[in-house]
């Protein structure tokens, strides 16, 4: 057994939920059947996690016995649930920074998100949602299965200020949040550069959010030189994403947006109870050691511990903008077969 190409992204979206608890523990993964509802305590983590062959092909048949998990560096206290999860529906967020730093990339950014809508959404099962963000967050369009309506709202106009945190929040909140997340393979398409500059909340709690309510960030920045690019990769590691660049060629930009669906339909989830956890807010990182035959381990680099209860400082603040719905705010490093994204490292922590 080694560590194989680790690529802390999409998949391993690693969650603590609130709710009573996981089901026992299994060898050979089963197959849940859609949809899969799935309740954990605050006490235990939801890690979700792709692995492909040296081709890149899923590999869909891993037993319990064949992994070793460590959790800060030591094996958790139980494992209490391993699922293989197959064509999950997909739920995708498409953000969209429209600040005027944002402006020259507009049209490349929309042609990425006409292109997933129109030939990978499948419009019997998957749906998607257009949130616009500058220094406030508009939701553009609400969930729907159909590409033109998708391709017909990721317009705007550019706008000076840049709200990263506080719009990945609120749409984790806002809309994820409000559906059965634990059912489906969610995931935000993010354009930006990456450079906030008028967030109310940061990157932590960000994070935390979208680790709550299991979704991945996968980045498109259109500028590998941009200050901002560390903060996309973390992003993308700490949520099981991964960061692309849009400058790419056109094929590599399908087989990017091909390797995201890949990844959210084949995935395995493990439920595990730590064998510590303090409620320090601290940041757990994970290893997952398997089989010599997988190549590329798509997992997110860790987690963060619940935190002591506390009010939310600086509640995120998003105002409406013409003929668009405002969003309330209330309420892995990835490495990848042949090109891909570039190495992300893994947070330390706070």
């Amino acid at each position: 057994m080694r560590l194989p190409r680790t690529i802390y992204s999409p998949l391993i979206a690693l969650l603590l939920t609130l709710a009573p608890h996981a089901r026992a523990q299994a060898d050979a993964p089963s197959q849940s059947p859609a949809p899969y509802r799935l309740n954990v305590s605050v006490d235990e983590v939801i890690l979700t996690f792709h692995a492909a062959d040296a081709h890149g092909l899923p590999i869909n048949d891993l037993k319990l016995s064949d992994l070793t998990l460590l959790d800060n560096g030591i094996p958790p206290a139980k494992i209490l649930d391993f699922q293989l999860q197959q064509n999950f529906p997909i739920r995708a967020g498409i953000l969209i920074d429209t600040s005027i730093s944002m402006s020259p990339h507009r049209f490349r950014d929309q042609s990425i998100a006409t292109e997933y809508a129109q030939q990978l959404l499948r419009q019997q099962t998957d749906q998607a949602f257009v949130l616009n963000f500058d220094r406030t967050a508009q939701l553009i369009q609400s969930w729907t299965s159909n590409p033109e309506a998708i391709h017909n709202t990721t317009h705007g106009d550019p706008i000076g200020g840049t709200a990263l945190f506080d719009a990945l929040y609120a749409a984790c909140r806002s809309q994820f949040g409000a559906i059965d997340h634990r059912s489906s393979g969610n995931f935000i398409l993010l354009f930006s550069d990456g450079e906030d500059n008028a967030s109310f909340l940061d990157l932590e709690t960000a994070v935390d959010m979208c680790q709550r309510t299991n979704t991945a960030i996968y980045a498109f920045s259109p500028d590998p030189n941009s200050p901002g690019i560390p903060t996309l990769a973390q992003l993308a590691a700490q949520t099981g994403g991964a960061l692309f660049h849009d400058d790419a060629s056109a094929t590599d930009i399908s087989a990017d947006l091909r390797t995201i669906e890949s990844n959210l339909r084949n995935q395995y989830r493990v439920v595990f109870r730590p064998a510590t956890l303090a409620h320090d807010g601290a940041f757990h990182p994970i290893t997952l050691a398997t089989p010599d035959r997988v190549a590329t381990l798509t997992i997110r680099s860790g987690y963060y511990a619940p935190s002591p209860s506390a009010p939310l400082k600086r509640p995120a603040r998003h105002l409406p903008r013409k003929d668009s719905q405002p969003l309330s705010a209330e309420g892995p490093t990835h490495q990848s077969l042949g090109r891909r994204p570039k190495p992300a490292p893994p947070s330390p922590g706070r």
